[in-house]
């Protein structure tokens, strides 16, 4: 089993890629004084009261271009697409934007930088957002054949 989880390029990437996002979590935080919750980033672009969207675009640009940059470079074979309808998807998207409202943060946020701080609220939300993404994958995939 270890054998499976630890062998080829996949477990290098994973731990490159882990180290990285600690590292722009802490930069943001040292440098800026943001803590790296990837959805209050994106919904900052909206707002129109937050006047610093200059480094919010940069942060979004760099979290997308350093994954077409790393799967051009590695030459990395294309993901398959999703068996999902279209209006699936999209109530999921609304769904996952509902509920970082109401969470107060995203995984990103609460998982990457609110359990590096032993936040209380963090560790919690971070519990029910794997509780709650299992269970939908165990209803919606294997129970009723959507997703």
């Amino acid at each position: 089993m270890f054998e499976v989880l630890f062998s080829g390029v996949n477990f290098y990437y994973t731990l490159i890629g882990g180290f990285l996002i600690g590292l722009s979590a802490t930069m943001l935080l040292l440098f800026n004084g943001r803590i790296a919750g990837v959805c209050g980033i994106a919904f900052g672009l909206f707002n129109q009261s937050v006047g610093d969207k200059l480094w919010r675009w940069l942060f979004l640009s760099g979290l997308v271009g350093g994954a077409i940059l790393l799967h051009l470079l590695a030459d990395l074979p294309d993901p398959s697409p999703s068996n999902a309808s279209l209006p699936i998807l999209i109530s999921g998207g609304f769904l996952v934007g509902f509920g970082t409202q109401v969470g107060s943060g995203c995984t990103s946020g609460h998982g990457v930088c609110g359990i590096s701080r032993f936040s209380n609220r963090s560790i919690i939300s971070t519990l029910l957002f794997i509780t709650f993404g299992v269970l939908s994958m165990l209803l919606f995939r294997h129970l009723m054949g959507i997703i």
